[in-house]
């Protein structure tokens, strides 16, 4: 990894003000509707104050989410009520990602995403805790397991980036459908996440929302090497979509199998990159009891 450390924050993230208070607006719709109680945290880090929302029991273990990119902690919504019977689960909005957090975006393989962590879960009080982290969050949650190893108990990870190889020929075939006249946000939208189904159309209208009025992270993500992985030590479950067209599932599922020492992996047949209703498999496996993996 490099070892460069600074923050961006020349490009601003959103496309416009209106689409920016848009997505702020959705998301305090969804906030109300939250399907147990919150506490709502602004904890002052240094790439800016994070907001973050506390479920679950005060004295029950600690248990810290991390969504994706273009996403917020609006994604754990199907999850946290399950999740927040045994844990007090603390959904984090990452920075520079369309939540509440500050709009700051520290470098990707840089110190600095570590750092922002550190101050997070000093502000939330934890030593130690379990971490699901999907795509983006995914990264960085695994990002901070190398750099922390001691405090991470066990790492759920969805889709994760840095493992199997980025893929960015679905920009391509927007490019080509944009050209011919056949592009739209929500078709792009549905490409990515895989989200298809009457059932998911709730949720491609959020992600469409999103991206109509965001400008996501375009870089590609920094690769962990073999031997990174191989110093993972706390029980690790991966999940992935065979169908994903954001990252090589197959060798990302390959290498967590190959190098992490105390690894399960799942490959869900037909699934994309929006990996949904894994709510119990992962509890099962952040249980104190539950076998190692």
């Amino acid at each position: 990894m490099s070892t460069r450390s600074t923050t961006d924050t020349v490009a601003p993230i959103y496309k416009s003000p209106a689409g920016a208070a848009a997505i702020a607006e959705r998301y305090r719709e969804v906030l109300r509707e939250w399907p147990v109680p919150a506490e709502q945290l602004r904890i002052p880090t240094r790439a800016g104050e994070t907001f973050a929302l506390a479920s679950g029991p005060v004295d029950a273990p600690p248990l810290v989410l991390l969504h994706g990119s273009g996403a917020n902690s609006s994604m754990w919504r199907g999850d946290v009520a399950a999740w927040a019977r045994e844990f007090r689960v603390y959904s984090v909005d990452l920075v520079g990602e369309p939540g509440a957090s500050a709009p700051t975006r520290p470098v990707l393989g840089s110190p600095d995403v570590a750092l922002w962590l550190d101050d997070v879960l000093a502000g939330l009080g934890i030593s130690d805790t379990s971490m699901v982290g999907i795509s983006l969050g995914g990264w960085t949650a695994l990002d901070y397991a190398l750099r922390r190893p001691g405090r991470i108990t066990r790492l759920a990870l969805l889709c994760p980036g840095g493992i199997g190889r980025q893929r960015f020929g679905w920009i391509a075939k927007t490019v080509v459908a944009k050209l011919f006249g056949r592009h739209d946000v929500r078709s792009s939208a549905a490409l990515v996440t895989g989200l298809t189904g009457p059932e998911l159309e709730p949720v491609l209208d959020d992600v469409t929302l999103t991206f109509t009025h965001f400008n996501p992270r375009t870089e590609r993500l920094p690769g962990f090497t073999d031997a990174q992985l191989r110093s993972l030590t706390m029980p690790v479950l991966a999940i992935v979509g065979a169908d994903d067209v954001m990252f090589d599932s197959a060798t990302t599922a390959r290498r967590v199998r190959s190098e992490v020492p105390n690894a399960t992996v799942e490959v869900l047949p037909g699934v994309g990159h929006a990996i949904l209703g894994q709510t119990d498999r992962i509890m099962g496996f952040l249980r104190a009891d539950a076998p190692p993996a």
